[in-house]
């Protein structure tokens, strides 16, 4: 299967690239500088070349393939909601090719994304109540959905952890580096789900092969809710430091922008997936992999 993929070069696109590769697949990846382009024809994919804000060049890319995955998306949270406006356009133009016909499109999106249940969110559950941004891109698969592409969202915990990671759990790291303390809000029982890249790359081949119907949710959840409390104290013994807990005025305060994403409380059940998909996570999980990872990068 020729296999058209965005953010190919990034944490966990880089991942998906190696696992279609293995699987015998053919890549095509998405390269806008030669940089990104050299280590994609060393990875053994081909070089599809533009953007993300190029839509042309994304529409030319999907075209060319049997399925499509996105996995790119401009992490700069001082504009997430712009990006996520930007992922709604991308989705649309990606999306656009594949009309009337059975060819799979997987978007990413996350758990995060989901309002606030009381409960662990399953993979039925709507975005519709939802004040996160990121919603967009579950908006724009929808939108796709009901004019028959065969698209399916993939919903990343907000620890996709392994090696290299530059996401949620080193963004913490690095804060509580740069105060000398390690926080947590209130009793700190607001729960993440974690998966490790390798899984998470895992259930993106198996999606594309399954192709299931248009508007299937996957929860890539290999660990449905960790306390954020421990997260922070495996940080602090990390970095020898403290771990305390803040007012959440006070938490809001010690974490500035972060402090949205801190107080997430997500937790997310795979099950579903796990059992649809015959998906099994296999790899190392957060605390361990923090403890045994995260300090030495």
């Amino acid at each position: 299967m020729k296999v058209f993929v965005t953010g190919a070069t990034g944490f966990v696109g880089s991942a998906v690239v190696k696992e279609l590769l293995s699987a015998g697949h053919e890549v095509l990846s998405l390269a806008r500088s030669e940089e990104s382009a050299k280590a994609l024809l060393e990875m053994g994919a081909k070089v599809h070349r533009g953007s993300l804000d190029d839509l042309e060049s994304l529409r030319k890319g999907a075209a060319s393939a049997d399925g499509v995955i996105h996995t790119g998306f401009n992490h700069n949270f001082s504009r997430f909601k712009e990006s996520c406006e930007e992922d709604r356009d991308i989705i649309a133009a990606l999306g656009s090719a594949l009309i009337g016909s059975e060819r799979p499109l997987i978007v990413t999106s996350g758990t995060g994304v989901l309002p606030v249940l009381g409960r662990v969110a399953i993979e039925e559950d709507s975005v519709a109540a939802s004040v996160n941004p990121r919603k967009a891109s579950e908006e724009a698969s929808d939108a796709l959905a009901e004019k028959g592409v065969r698209v399916s969202i993939m919903r990343l915990p907000p620890s996709v952890h392994g090696k290299g990671d530059h996401g949620f759990v080193p963004m913490l790291i690095n804060i509580a580096r740069e105060k000398g303390v390690s926080v947590y809000k209130g009793e700190g029982g607001n729960l993440w789900p974690s998966v490790h890249r390798f899984d998470a790359a895992c259930l993106y081949r198996l999606a594309l092969e399954k192709s299931p119907a248009a508007g299937t949710r996957i929860h890539a959840v290999a660990e449905e809710g960790i306390a954020f409390r421990t997260i922070a104290t495996a940080i602090a013994k990390g970095l020898n430091i403290p771990v305390a807990s803040k007012s959440p005025e006070d938490a809001a305060t010690h974490f500035g922008g972060f402090a949205h994403f801190a107080a997430m409380d997500c937790a997310a059940s795979g099950k579903h997936t796990q059992e649809f998909f015959n998906w099994h996570p296999i790899q190392t999980r957060l605390i361990e992999d923090v403890e045994s990872n995260y300090f030495q990068m």
